[in-house]
């Protein structure tokens, strides 16, 4: 690829990837409106749990959660707005792999220490460490320690009878306003996350495996030879 058209696929792919918000991947690239829309539905006589409660169901489902793959369709509505698809593995403690497949391609990486976000059509590869910010992410409802959930955020349940749940971050710097997770049959089926910018992203996943086993391989990654890698 020539030096002019490498700059060419850059800019068009740059547009794509800005789309992508947050759960870039971690997710970062994700989420969305205020709440889910089976949410919207239910009756408005139901009464909401008390937060305790909530953050006590919310830690079970999660705690039940130690794995899992799943296919995922992302769609961003606001300034930048897009729909995007893909795989996603997750393995707690801290290890995820997001993988956006269409329309472009992206995979992030990590595994606890460090993140790696790889854009094939930039020829790309960033590589992050992990730190304590990441308490502050939706990576960490699906990775993290969930012991840790009701210390990063305010944990709501909206509907004392529903498996669904509304985040909101304790910390100033978080770049979301809010975060809601819907489960059925015990498994995480939808995230939505409101961000500070007003944007709104929902991800909904499909083909669920709870608690597979999933190669360490999964959460490793080594540039391809002849991209260019950014250290941050």
């Amino acid at each position: 690829m020539t030096l002019l058209t490498k700059q060419s696929v850059k800019q068009t792919t740059l547009k794509q990837k800005m789309m992508s918000g947050a759960l870039t991947g971690v997710l970062m690239t994700s989420l969305g409106v205020a709440a889910p829309m089976m949410a919207l539905t239910q009756s408005a006589t139901a009464a909401p749990a008390d937060n305790l409660t909530a953050a006590k169901r919310l830690n079970k489902l999660l705690t039940n959660t130690k794995s899992m793959t799943a296919n995922f369709s992302q769609t961003t509505k606001g300034a930048s707005s897009g729909t995007f698809s893909g795989t996603m593995n997750v393995q707690r403690p801290n290890n995820f792999r997001w993988e956006t497949k269409s329309p472009s391609e992206q995979l992030i990486v990590a595994n606890g220490n460090s993140m790696w976000i790889y854009d094939k059509d930039l020829e790309q590869a960033t590589k992050q460490n992990v730190d304590s910010q990441v308490g502050n992410t939706p990576a960490l409802l699906l990775s993290g320690d969930p012991s840790k959930i009701d210390k990063n955020f305010k944990i709501t349940q909206p509907y004392d009878n529903k498996n669904y749940y509304v985040l909101y971050p304790k910390s100033d710097s978080a770049s979301f306003k809010s975060l809601s997770i819907s489960f059925s049959g015990g498994k995480p089926v939808m995230m939505v996350l409101n961000d500070t910018l007003g944007q709104t992203t929902s991800i909904k996943f499909s083909n669920i495996k709870l608690n597979p086993s999933i190669s360490s391989s999964q959460f490793k990654f080594t540039p391809p030879k002849g991209v260019d890698v950014i250290n941050q």
